[in-house]
């Protein structure tokens, strides 16, 4: 092929591609569109090339700040769910992707996806709304119920000494019941703690060592554990006993899938810059440390996985449905995400946590509840 004939090529790609697309310099001058800009902007290119796109968009958008990000950090930024207003007239909402252009990092590229992930993002806040729902109920239920099962399981251990042989069954059973109770109102007393969490600063593989020996030593000896570390990674900010939870929830739901001959889960570990998520401070954070649970087991069916994180939606018969929602609001706390997929007889548990001690950008005028900055792969 030519070169004039890989221009021509380039051309008819560019013109073709269903988004639009712009090719913007740093001092924020449109180099180039494609035709969808022209379609959905309903502003020509001739309009278009040479001026600024301060021009079209107001200033203090949501969109030029991603775009002076991307310029200041040299790094690929996706965001969700944004309205544009384009010379004043509001042309829908977009999901927008801005990067620097590789070997000319003098270029961005921006592309507005029309296909918002805006089902995604809602069932996603919903899961951390509803997790901080059950966490107000929970404290009040806790002392409730403790209480009353101090007193119903001595009353047993009581009867018991006096009870008929044929009799201790049922004493055993009132005691075992107040055991399994006083367990899942342990689990209510993790949701309904809502004061600031203790942190400090952690090597997650530490926190991911000691998880997986303590599976291995009980429900997950079956299992053949593989590993794919970064060891550069930075510290995180976090509470380590929560932090173990979380990876034990993750691991135990791992190990239960997961049959007894073949069965394996992958622990995989990664530096990912660019992902992103607005803090209820109306602060930018990055979440650049990566971390994925890969297990080969029977997976989860498709009408069950939007829902995983919901509390009381559990995976396995007899379970209480408070585990992964567990994990997801102690993920919350510590301003990180948390997704599962499940596909090819394999499920992907990716979570995305903040560095410890990092400089953040402030982005004003924004909603956290209805936006999420998340990068894709």
């Amino acid at each position: 092929m030519s070169k004039k004939d890989f221009e021509n090529f380039f051309a008819s790609l560019w013109n073709t591609f269903p988004h639009p697309c712009f090719v913007i310099n740093r001092n924020l001058k449109i180099i180039d569109i494609n035709v969808s800009s022209e379609t959905i902007c309903m502003t020509s290119k001739h309009r278009m090339i040479g001026k600024k796109i301060v021009d079209f968009v107001e200033k203090g958008s949501l969109l030029l700040k991603v775009i002076e990000q991307t310029n200041f950090k040299q790094s690929p930024i996706v965001i969700y769910d944004i309205d544009i207003f384009w010379g004043k007239k509001e042309i829908g909402k977009f999901n927008v992707h801005s990067s620097p252009i590789e070997g000319n990092l003098d270029f961005i590229l921006l592309v507005m996806n029309l296909n918002p992930k805006k089902e995604r993002i809602d069932k996603k806040l919903l899961h951390q709304n509803a997790a901080r729902s059950v966490s107000g109920l929970s404290a009040m239920l806790a002392h409730e119920i403790r209480n009353p099962l101090a007193g119903i399981s001595g009353a047993a251990q009581l009867l018991a000494q006096n009870a008929e042989p044929e009799d201790h069954k049922f004493t055993k059973l009132i005691q075992s019941e107040c055991k399994r109770i006083g367990n899942l109102v342990s689990k209510f007393e993790i949701f309904g703690d809502l004061g600031p969490l203790v942190k400090s600063n952690i090597n997650i593989h530490d926190v991911i060592e000691k998880t997986k020996d303590l599976a291995k030593a009980g429900f997950a000896s079956h299992v053949r554990f593989l590993e794919e570390y970064d060891p550069s990674l930075p510290d995180i900010k976090g509470n380590f006993d929560q932090l173990i939870q979380v990876f034990l929830n993750l691991l135990k739901n791992s190990s239960e899938a997961v049959s007894e001959y073949g069965g394996y889960i992958k622990i995989k570990t990664s530096y990912q810059s660019g992902i992103k998520i607005l803090s209820v401070n109306n602060r930018m954070e990055d979440l650049p440390i990566s971390i994925s649970i890969i297990d080969n087991g029977k997976g989860i069916s498709d009408d069950l996985i939007d829902k995983i994180f919901e509390p009381f939606v559990g995976t396995k018969a007899g379970g209480s449905g408070l585990g992964l929602s567990l994990v997801s609001k102690i993920i919350a706390d510590h301003g990180g995400t948390i997704e599962c997929n499940s596909k090819d007889n394999k499920t992907y548990f990716n979570l995305n946590l903040p560095v410890a001690d990092v400089s953040k950008g402030i982005i004003t005028d924004y909603d956290i509840h209805k936006r999420l900055l998340i990068r894709e792969d």
